[in-house]
This record gives structure tokens, sequence and C-alpha cells, in this order.
């Protein structure tokens, strides 16, 4: 029944003309279902919005990870439920709320090897060198190569779901710029030992190197085997 009242709250929001949504009569909608009339949150099924800022509203809502068809649901990206018109009209709503604004990003400015050292010391773990993604305990770190420059930097600043958030004291606004160069460039990886095999990482990749290795070797053993004379 939640699934289905969503998805009607969704539709009749999306059937109206842009123009004519207010952030606030749009959040009442579709979205205090789960975190509330003012936007406090409700104990045990959503928290409250005031205070996460514009980033963290653009971050889910451009990504499509909010509204959730069930607050139990793990967050994924998936097509954006609202247009453009209406994500402005709701980030506003909730950036008035008070918190921080969505950060600006420049990865032009970063450096390519610092940034490979950064995402490799801090999102690798989770993400795989390659920004892959990965299984962690308790969810999924879901792959980068769809996040567009704002959504890495989003991303570390908000902390979605599972993953911690990294103030300015913790990486600035230089190292972001770097870690956000380094994912955009897995995009198109060089495969300096030939067949990138997808770019998985290198302990799948070389049992996959192993395997054909050994049905090569099989192949030869036994075409020789029958070349010798009984």
């Amino acid at each position: 029944m939640r699934r289905l009242a969503l998805a009607v709250v969704i539709a009749v929001a999306l059937t109206a003309p842009a123009s004519a949504q207010d952030g606030r009569a749009l959040f009442g909608e579709a979205c205090s279902t789960c975190h509330g009339d003012d936007a406090n949150g409700i104990r045990g099924t959503a928290p409250t919005l005031h205070g996460v800022g514009r980033h963290a509203a653009d971050f889910y809502l451009s990504t499509g990870r909010m509204p959730l068809a069930d607050p139990e649901d793990e967050p994924i990206r998936t097509r954006p439920a609202y247009t453009a018109a209406q994500r402005k009209a709701l980030i506003d709503y909730i950036g008035s709320l008070g918190g921080p604004d969505i950060p600006r990003v420049d990865p032009a400015q970063g450096s390519l090897s610092e940034g490979e050292q950064l995402y490799a010391s801090h999102c690798a773990g989770c993400h795989q060198i390659v920004g892959q993604g990965g299984v962690v305990p308790g969810g999924v770190a879901p792959p980068l190569q769809e996040a567009t420059a704002t959504q890495i930097a989003e991303a570390v600043r908000v902390g979605p779901y599972l993953m911690p958030k990294f103030s300015e004291r913790q990486i600035d606004q230089r190292q972001l710029d770097s870690i956000t160069r380094y994912v955009l460039s897995t995009r198109h990886p060089p495969d300096r030992g030939g067949w990138g095999i997808g770019n998985i990482g290198p302990i799948p990749e070389g049992m996959v190197a192993w395997l054909l290795a050994g049905a090569a070797l099989l192949i030869v053993a036994r075409l020789l085997g029958e070349r010798r004379p009984t």
C-alpha cells in the first residue's frame, strides 16, 4: 500500500506544470509522508531535513535516490522522479531549512596523481580503484561512472547512506577537485596490460588470466598427446 500511495503522489505531482509548483507545496504532496509535514522527520521512518542543506537535497533528487518507494529500501541511483524545475523548487525549500549549499568543484584545477592517491586511501576500499562499485556490509557501494562532477563532490560532503562524509578539514577544496578529476578519468582508463576485462580489479582479472592460461595449456597438452605415437 505504501508503494502504491507513493506512486500516486508522484504521478499527481508530475502532471502539474512546473511553474505552478511551490517547493513547500510539492514537499507536502510527495515528501511529507516520510519526512513529516514540517520536514522534522518521522521517528523510525525518515530523518529530519532541517540543516541537511541544498547539497544533500540536490544529490538525492538529481540521482533519483529520493523519493523511496519504501523507507526501508536502500537508496540507489535511478532516473530522477522530478523535472529540473521541480527539483530546484524542492532544493530551494529544503535549503531554506538551513545547511550547506551545493559545493563548487573544478576538476581541471585538481591534480590527477594526488586525486588517485586520495581516492585509493578514502574511496577504493568500497568503490573499487576505478569506480566500478562493490559490496559492503549492509549495502552496496555504487559504481561512479554516471556521477557528474557536482554529484561526486556532494557525495564526499554529504556521505549518503553508509558512506562517511568528509568535511573541508578532512578533504579541502583542492583535494576535492583532485578526487573528482581522478574519478572522471576512470571513465576511460588506459589498459596498459592489454585487455581490461571490464577494469574490475587485479584479483578477478588475475583469476581470469589464470583460467584462460590453464585452458590454453590443457588444449596444447591434448594436441601434443594426440600426436604422440602409441
